[in-house]
């Protein structure tokens, strides 16, 4: 048995059991992955995979423990290589980080900064993509650190973290009628065209719970995954921009007008997801401690070593 055999086997079930993606993925010829789990096979003298013709239609019954435990196997073959890596310097190597556009743009300059500055020789990878992908990302070994306000909790592989709450805004454009008001009810808001997140980004789900638990029904026309984009289309006046407070600055962003909404919305949190079991380099601690002060070394571990 060899662990290319098993890293083999693993990649197509993450790939949905397509051979080729999987090849791709690693950088390897189809037919040669075909040979070596084969050969896997017959060595174990067991089926992991079911077969229809020449494609890979499910995982046998022993197929799903065989990859159960090759994931265990290779994540303790890659944390012994951390190991190694961080006490032979621990001023060198990558970090990669997993991330949502808001999180990436507004949310981790100031730690990534701070960070570079610390650890010159570290090399950052910021990966972005929907809360679903990245915590995917992380379950899956290929981030370090995932970072989103939704969808770490759909993965039990992954030990979740809070590290900060965050409210909303309401943009608008100047000498907007809202401007006059001073806190805008739910209502007053429901009245107008609403621009905001797309479903499944930055808290969208609690922001639309706000308006369900008073029987309102908000006229949502458009929908970003960007708040730059939101705040552009407010500027040309198709309606109102509900977005992270945190991604409005009245300087960058004059002439637009932000209106506090967080007595409209409750709080949402960002939560981190890093995969449990998983050997952190030591200068990740420092990196989430920048990221998130209240999450030191010790908190940090005792969640991901269980």
């Amino acid at each position: 048995m060899k662990l290319q055999q098993l890293k083999y086997v693993r990649e197509i079930v993450r790939r949905d059991l397509s051979i080729s993606a999987a090849a791709n993925a690693l950088h390897a010829s189809q037919p040669g992955i075909s040979s070596q789990v084969q050969q896997l096979e017959q060595e174990l003298g067991l089926q992991i995979f079911e077969r229809h013709g020449k494609r890979l239609t499910n995982l046998t019954p022993v197929g799903k423990s065989v990859v159960e435990m090759a994931d265990r196997v290779l994540l303790d073959v890659d944390n012994i290589r951390q190991l190694a890596a961080d006490n032979h310097n621990s001023q060198t190597g990558t970090l990669s980080i997993g991330t949502t556009h808001t999180q990436a743009r507004y949310a981790l300059p100031a730690a990534i900064k701070a960070f570079s500055l610390k650890y010159p020789h570290v090399h950052l990878n910021i990966v972005q993509g929907t809360p679903t992908d990245v915590a995917e990302m992380a379950a899956s070994g290929r981030v370090d650190i995932a970072i989103a306000t939704e969808g770490l909790s759909q993965f039990e592989s992954l030990a979740i973290l809070p590290c900060y709450d965050w409210n909303r805004s309401i943009v608008v454009p100047p000498n907007h009628p809202l401007t006059l008001e001073t806190t805008p009810s739910l209502e007053a808001i429901a009245d107008y065209p609403i621009l905001t997140y797309v479903m499944g980004f930055t808290g969208r789900a609690q922001q639309d719970q706000a308006f369900i638990n008073q029987d309102l029904q908000p006229n949502v026309i458009f929908t970003a995954t960007d708040a730059d984009v939101i705040k552009t289309y407010v500027e040309l006046e198709l309606g109102i921009g509900i977005i992270a407070s945190m991604a409005f600055d009245a300087q960058k962003d004059a002439p637009l007008v932000a209106l506090d909404a967080q007595h409209l919305f409750k709080p949402s949190t960002t939560h981190m997801g890093i995969r449990k079991g998983r050997y952190m380099r030591s200068y990740s601690y420092d990196f989430i401690k920048l990221f998130s002060s209240h999450l030191d070394r010790k908190t940090v571990e005792s969640a991901i070593n269980i």
